[in-house]
């Protein structure tokens, strides 16, 4: 078995999907998941992009139908989380609107990934290596301090917490450890980029997210495919079982060895 067909068993990822069955599969997923856990409903980040946006769709689909059947209330919250002013926090207001979220939170996270930052700069300076903390340890700083965020909110309103990691994502380890990488359950893992916005689109997501450059929103001007030097369509035909540009799958396939640790279990003796 070659790598390529090595990593597209791993993920499940199939090269064509029934749009409306993979709904439906998801959406019993997440049903499922919450009756067994005797959980009150599912927390969703909403970030404004196209995944977190599919993720809230699935969510309250799931949390809506358990209410109606159940006779008890399951809920969705939805989470929007900027740091300082975030530009778009329009369009993670415009994905609870098209979903009917009525439950919604927004927590600004800049006060603290400041303070955790600066913690980290005395730690520089105590150690005799005076710096800043580093764009990129920045950006790791900002999805953990989320994350911390998120689970508080979730213990105490008895929520899972959703993640919205697909496999275009876990091929390249494009994720923060312990930081949007730490969940309780992810409904798009087995789809690539391609087939989340096929989902997308049959959902009713706003076209404005649709049309927008994936971005992690770790730092200004941050887009995934500019990170990695790798475009999404390259990167979905891979997993889908195409030949793509022999560049590109070279440096795909080091991405995906590069990042291991990153989807293996913690590892002990």
């Amino acid at each position: 078995m070659s790598l390529q067909q090595d990593i597209i068993a791993r993920f499940g990822v199939k090269p064509e999907i029934d749009v409306d069955a993979e709904i439906r599969k998801r959406v019993d997923f997440l049903k499922q998941y919450v009756l067994n856990s005797n959980m009150s409903g599912l927390l969703i980040a909403i970030s404004g992009g196209v995944d977190s946006a599919v993720a809230a769709g699935l969510c309250k689909r799931a949390t809506d139908e358990l209410t109606k059947e159940t006779g008890r209330e399951y809920i969705t919250l939805g989470v929007f989380q900027p740091y300082g002013e975030q530009a778009d926090i329009s369009d993670s207001y415009a994905v609870a609107e098209a979903f009917g979220l009525t439950h919604k939170a927004e927590t600004n996270i800049e006060q603290a990934v400041d303070e955790i930052a600066l913690e980290v700069e005395y730690a520089f300076k105590g150690l005799g290596i005076p710096r800043h903390v580093s764009r990129e340890g920045k950006g790791n700083i900002k999805a953990r301090t989320r994350m911390v965020v998120q689970y508080a909110l979730a213990f105490d309103l008895n929520l899972l917490v959703v993640g919205t990691d697909h496999a275009s994502e876990a091929i390249t380890g494009f994720f923060t450890k312990y930081g949007d990488g730490a969940v309780d359950i992810t409904p798009l893992s087995s789809l690539n980029k391609r087939q989340v916005r096929q989902l997308a689109q049959r959902l009713g997501v706003p076209q404005p997210i649709l049309d927008k450059a994936p971005t992690a929103g770790l730092w200004e001007g941050q887009t995934d495919e500019k990170e990695l030097g790798i475009s999404y369509d390259d990167n979905s035909d891979y997993l889908e079982g195409k030949d793509i540009d022999p560049a590109a799958k070279e440096k795909l396939e080091k991405q995906y060895l590069k990042t291991e640790h990153k989807r293996s279990p913690i590892p002990g003796i």
